[in-house]
């Protein structure tokens, strides 16, 4: 599923997507257009059990905002709660009892809502610049539902003012203590097997947008290491990379970090392996090859 949490909009799936439809709603374009864009370029997410809930809820949720709901999108939404699909798949994905009864409240909560008249559509938002959230090396440490510490390190920043975003590589880093630099330079960084991932390294670029109205409670940063390596936003394919990335509006990499200890526990974990010095380090690039 991604990254995830109980409330509707707590997944990177739901995250991408409000964000998409936003981002053209504010430059002047029709929901309805803007919504068929959408459902045919993100076809994929629609193919994954994990992501296709989620797809369907933001997108139902800014239709609703901007006043063009689809009686269609509404009718799949409905069908996705009231059947008891959306409930089953966090059962099947192993989460807790506790977890499944809050979502159930989220998302009767939100068929509810999106069933309701809203008065007015929301206002188109004058296009702003955007700033990064973090420099290159910064260490960013979050607590795990365990009671551990894990934590990821911002390998690159893309300044320009209309994307701004940061690449990002989730460490499995889950200790008792707070993370030292040294623990960070020394850390694996995650790769993710549970769910659809097949040993996907989690180093993904982090579009700002959501980032302080949603995130920031989950993250500290600590401090800097020294990252050698320049890389670039617009190497979509990660051609000369040790990993191929992904971008997101989302914030979540303590939930991916959860999911994929959790599902250590009943799978093997990855046997590939990638380290925070092979992505920041020269010295150690040549050993690759």
């Amino acid at each position: 599923m991604g990254t995830w949490g109980t409330a509707i909009k707590d997944s990177d799936a739901f995250a991408d997507i409000y964000s998409e439809f936003y981002e053209l709603y504010n430059k002047g374009g029709q929901p309805d257009i803007i919504s068929k864009k959408i459902t045919d370029e993100n076809w994929e997410m629609l193919e994954i059990e994990e992501e296709k809930h989620s797809f369907w809820f933001a997108l139902a949720l800014a239709q609703w905002e901007t006043k063009s709901l689809d009686l269609k999108v509404l009718s799949t939404v409905e069908n996705i709660i009231i059947s008891g699909a959306e409930l089953k798949l966090w059962l099947d994905l192993g989460a807790s009892e506790q977890d499944i009864k809050k979502r159930k409240v989220a998302i009767d909560k939100f068929l509810e809502k999106i069933k309701s008249d809203r008065p007015k559509a929301k206002p188109r938002q004058k296009a702003k610049l955007k700033t990064p959230i973090f420099s290159t090396g910064d260490c960013l440490v979050f607590k795990i539902k365990n009671g551990n510490y894990g934590g990821a390190v911002v390998l690159a920043t893309d300044s320009n003012p209309e994307t701004a975003s940061n690449l990002v590589a989730t460490t499995r880093l889950n200790q008792k203590n707070k993370p030292s630099l040294q623990d960070f330079e020394n850390a694996d960084v995650l790769i993710c097997n549970f769910g659809e991932w097949k040993d996907k390294p989690n180093v993904i670029w982090h579009m700002p947008d959501l980032y302080y109205k949603d995130y920031s409670d989950f993250y500290e940063l600590i401090g800097k290491i020294v990252v050698d390596f320049a890389y670039d936003s617009k190497n979509y394919d990660g051609k000369g990379y040790l990993f191929q990335p992904s971008w997101t509006a989302g914030w979540s990499m303590n939930s991916t970090a959860e999911k994929q200890f959790e599902s250590e526990l009943s799978i093997a974990k990855p046997s590939k392996t990638i380290t925070i010095k092979q992505l920041t380090k020269k010295d150690k690039w040549w050993k690759l090859f």
